[in-house]
């Protein structure tokens, strides 16, 4: 269950432009939910839901909420719902940018935490982690795999060890805003490859601890045998970001 937990209100602390920015396809039946715990931490007009193409009414009921809606035309994918996110805080000036699941997987309850280390200086990408402190969350065995495949590998080619290197639930600075604003980003699924690409450049990556909850809708993206391929794909993924020429930061 999303909580309206935080340390403070956003609104109440920053001098600076944050976006929190929620990729949605089909998610009417959950996307208040999602708003009404993020309307807690951040302002409403600092929300961007960018509909990837729904057939049902999840721009509506997001505006309805008082947050900003980017509409695709149809369905583009995850990774481009999220760069079209990205390119609309970089045009309207953000500092730090917030990205969640509009599934009620990720707590907004966190964000503050999230942001503390770029609003601090210490970090330039924050990963909201489910594994680096103990905190029930399961799993399946596939999964956990790929999980343990991607950390190992991301550490192998050189970078960093990533306790959860699959989540989506991220704070950015502005720097790396740019940097994923640019042609390279993958149009489906960003996980292990980016955090490789990110700190090839020289970013700093540190891992917030949060809580996480079974999707709302009670699947994953990645299930059935598109687990299977998705771990096929990020391997090739990783191994392409590795040997591609170090791109600027």
């Amino acid at each position: 269950m999303l909580s309206t937990r935080r340390s403070k209100p956003i609104s109440d602390c920053m001098r600076h432009s944050v976006f929190v920015i929620i990729p949605a396809y089909n998610e009417a039946a959950n996307i208040e939910t999602t708003l009404a715990a993020t309307v807690h931490a951040v302002p409403a007009d600092a929300v961007v839901v960018i509909d990837d193409g729904s057939h049902d009414d999840t721009s509506a009921r997001a505006r309805a909420f008082g947050a900003r809606v980017v509409r695709h035309p149809f369905n583009l994918g995850y990774g481009v719902a999220l760069q079209t996110g990205y390119k609309y805080a970089q045009r309207h000036g953000a500092d730090w940018l917030v990205q969640l699941d509009a599934d009620g997987q990720h707590d907004p309850g966190d964000i503050p935490r999230l942001l503390a280390p770029l609003q601090a200086g210490t970090a330039d990408l924050a990963l909201g982690s489910r594994f680096i402190q103990p905190s029930g969350y399961a799993m399946g065995a596939v999964r956990d795999v790929g999980r343990l495949v991607f950390q190992r590998l991301l550490q192998t080619l050189g970078g960093p060890y990533i306790a959860d290197p699959t989540s989506g639930y991220q704070a950015m600075s502005a720097r790396v805003i740019d940097f994923y604003c640019n042609d390279f980003f993958p149009v489906d699924y960003p996980d292990a490859d980016m955090l490789l690409l990110l700190h090839r450049v020289g970013f700093r990556i540190v891992e917030v601890p949060v809580e996480m909850a079974p999707s709302l809708r009670g699947n994953s993206m990645h299930q059935g045998s598109a687990i299977l391929y998705y771990i096929y794909k990020m391997v090739l993924s990783l191994l392409r970001s590795a040997s591609m020429p170090r791109p600027a930061p």
